[in-house]
């Protein structure tokens, strides 16, 4: 079974490291209205871009996106 994007990026998670991923995992678990179960780069994309103040440079989320498709 193929998982969200936000299931993913949950994997990144950790209160004490402090990376850029890890912030922008934690800023996505905060935010409710996140689309939790979207498996659409163009959704997710669109979303963070237009709704969100935790992501400033889209190059995070992109190498992300990368990632992701890899590994699902």
């Amino acid at each position: 079974m193929k998982r969200s994007f936000y299931h993913y990026v949950q994997i990144f998670r950790d209160t004490k490291l402090r990376t850029e991923e890890t912030k922008l995992a934690e800023a996505i678990f905060e935010d409710l209205q996140f689309p939790k179960q979207s498996e659409d780069y163009e959704e997710v994309s669109n979303y963070l871009e237009t709704n969100t103040y935790y992501i400033s440079d889209m190059t995070l989320f992109d190498e992300l996106w990368e990632t992701y498709l890899e590994n699902n």
